[in-house]
């Protein structure tokens, strides 16, 4: 039986065989923990993370309302930076509740994928 852990590792593998950032389009990766989640946009021909934002030093809210405010503030650092359209990897988890949160939030923020 395989369980959740390496079912989504499979998917990851098989995503990231497709999905690759530029400089001109980087890719947006998010990883969620239990308690946090984590926000990098990456120059996969550089190898480099361009832009980086988490829920640490974030208040104290529900979990979908902290993705929420990751996504807007990763989509504000990326701006800033020049950087206006991402390839969005949502790293082998469903699209749904906090990946889906973030995504919203980061498209509203004016980023576009």
């Amino acid at each position: 039986m395989i369980t959740k852990t390496e079912r989504r590792i499979k998917i990851k593998y098989r995503v990231r065989n497709k999905i690759s950032g530029t400089a001109e389009r980087p890719r947006m990766s998010v990883f969620r923990s239990n308690k946090q989640i984590y926000v990098q946009v990456i120059d996969d021909d550089a190898h480099k993370t361009l832009v980086a934002a988490s829920s640490l030093g974030l208040e104290k809210c529900n979990k979908s309302e902290q993705a929420a405010k990751v996504g807007d503030l990763i989509a504000k650092k990326a701006l800033e930076a020049g950087i206006t359209t991402v390839v969005f990897d949502r790293n082998g988890y469903l699209y749904h509740g906090r990946i889906k949160a973030v995504a919203d939030a980061a498209r509203n923020a004016g980023l576009k994928f």
